[in-house]
């Protein structure tokens, strides 16, 4: 008697369980040493069922990382909406470290492995389109900022702007994920942490840092 066919539901599951499976190895072993045989081991089935889903190792990966990327842009989308500049800005970098500490799986494979992950060619993923990408969401609230003339006058280069941002939460939320379970250093609240750095790297770069409003509180 031949297998029952899955249903489409059924297979998509199975697609999302591999994808959480492979993730976890990546980020627990590294990528390199994992196998596909590894992976379906990891879920009880055949290392033949991945191959189903995925031609090899390259390709889960790919789909790994653009599912990630996706759902980090998709979970700021309502933030695009947000009609004051400063106080998008303010969103999007909470916004950005939520993400991050409700998935530090996901972040540490998207942002934490010494490689970079997507490759552009076999990406589903438009880069440079805010719908799907969220550093072209950030690039793209900073640079309608800069035309309105919010930053300080001596910073000319709104793509620096930018990555100074995205650098500055990327290191409280990548030592939180790393060291923050570690007693040997004494933490501050994260909340605090992030609060604090926002307002500083804020205040640094716009005209009218007294603009600025206190930053919702996180939620994860």
């Amino acid at each position: 008697m031949a297998p029952k066919q899955k249903s489409s539901e059924e297979r998509e599951k199975l697609r999302i369980l591999i994808l959480d499976a492979a993730r976890t190895l990546f980020v627990e072993k590294g990528i390199e040493a994992v196998s596909m045989r590894e992976i379906a081991k990891q879920i009880n089935y055949s290392a033949t069922t991945l191959y189903h889903h995925f031609a090899d190792k390259e390709a889960l990966l790919q789909a790994v990382c653009d599912e990630d990327f996706l759902a980090l842009a998709n979970s700021m989308r309502e933030i695009m909406s947000i009609p004051d500049l400063i106080d998008r800005l303010q969103a999007l970098c909470k916004g950005y470290a939520v993400f991050a500490l409700n998935h530090p799986s996901h972040y540490r494979l998207m942002f934490m492995t010494p490689h970079a992950p997507c490759n552009v060619d076999t990406s589903k993923i438009e880069q440079g389109n805010p719908e799907q990408d969220a550093c072209a969401q950030l690039k793209r609230v900073v640079k309608e900022a800069f035309d309105a003339q919010l930053f300080k006058a001596d910073i000319a280069d709104y793509e620096l702007i930018a990555q100074t941002l995205w650098a500055s939460v990327h290191g409280v939320c990548s030592l939180e994920i790393a060291l923050g379970n570690d007693n040997w250093i004494n933490w501050a609240n994260i909340e605090a942490r992030l609060q604090l750095m926002q307002c500083s790297i804020l205040t640094g770069l716009l005209q009218h840092p007294e603009q600025l409003n206190k930053p919702p509180e996180l939620n994860y």
